[in-house]
């Protein structure tokens, strides 16, 4: 539950910045928006929350 918190906390301040910064259209992130959350309502949701898991646990998993 804190990676997704975190996640999406992240995705938040992208998304934002792109809104302030390199012209993203209010109707774009509401449209990126309603993709994801009719995405998360599909069959292929837990691969990808599966891929997310894995990808985070590998770069948790490096050493510098």
């Amino acid at each position: 539950m804190i990676l997704s918190m975190s996640g999406v906390v992240l995705l938040g301040i992208i998304v934002f910045l792109f809104f302030r910064k390199d012209g993203l259209k209010a109707s774009h992130a509401f449209v990126s928006a309603l993709f994801g959350f009719f995405l998360a309502g599909t069959a292929i949701a837990p691969s990808i929350q599966a891929g997310t898991t894995s990808l985070a646990g590998l770069l948790g998993g490096i050493k510098f």
